[in-house]
């Protein structure tokens, strides 16, 4: 399997499912769009992958690269119907790219929240597994407002009522982050836009402890990031096999 990856920030990468994705043979393509990397030809891939970024949706005239990106999603989702993964902006940008509404939030989502499965994700295969409330790790300061146009909402919680969605069967937004590492919240506490939001939400005594807060929950990040990707690899499996 091939695996198309669209980065917005060097820092801001797949996280713990490169090692998942290594142990298992696959291989990706990253495109890191912020620093003039170019789309390649789709038809080359089995799996697009987008990741999150300080930049938002509605900022095209600043980061003009974002056209070309949502055209991209657009063909991939829509057009060719293959699989898509998108983890925070990504998630942002597939609503955004197929009709939907994404806006800033009153106040930024940053650090450890549960996040409750609706009726909908409970029947989901991507999410199979993971129980009827999870601990997520936020860190963000839009959302999506309105769903795209057939989508369903697969996970919800008090800060942010759009957490989850999926499109079709085969398009999958995540507003959360399960791939994050060890070095995840002190690579992302150097950016200034993600400081900014991070005292903004905790205040800078809870943002100093940040680091420490996270630590202990990352084994079971991780094990939540391999059963989405388990489930995510049976549902291409099973998609793959059907075109045959």
């Amino acid at each position: 399997m091939r695996i198309l990856v669209f980065q917005h920030l060097a820092v801001e990468h797949p996280g713990s499912f490169r090692d998942l994705w290594q142990a298992k043979g696959q291989e990706w393509h990253t495109v890191e769009l912020d620093e003039g990397g170019s789309i390649p030809a789709l038809d080359a891939f089995d799996l697009l992958v987008v990741m999150g970024g300080p930049q938002d949706v509605w900022q095209e005239d600043i980061h003009t690269w974002l056209v070309a990106e949502k055209a991209a999603i657009r063909r991939w989702v829509r057009d060719l119907g293959r699989p898509y993964l998108g983890i925070c902006l990504g998630h942002q940008l597939l609503v955004d790219a197929l009709g939907g509404r994404v806006a800033l939030m009153d106040r930024p989502e940053v650090g450890l929240a549960d996040v409750e499965l609706t009726p909908e994700g409970l029947r989901d295969p991507l999410l199979s597994g993971l129980g009827g409330t999870m601990q997520t790790f936020q860190w963000h300061g839009a959302e999506v407002k309105e769903v795209l146009p057939g989508a369903l909402v697969l996970a919800r919680n008090p800060a942010c009522a759009i957490q989850a969605i999926r499109y079709g069967d085969h398009a999958y937004g995540l507003q959360y982050h399960v791939e994050i590492t060890p070095e995840t919240v002190s690579d992302w506490e150097a950016v200034p836009a993600y400081r900014t939001s991070l005292e903004q939400a905790l205040g800078l005594e809870k943002a100093s402890r940040l680091n420490a807060t996270v630590a202990p929950h990352l084994a079971t990040f991780r094990t939540t990031a391999k059963r989405i990707d388990d489930n995510l690899l049976t549902i291409l499996a099973d998609r793959l096999a059907a075109a045959r």
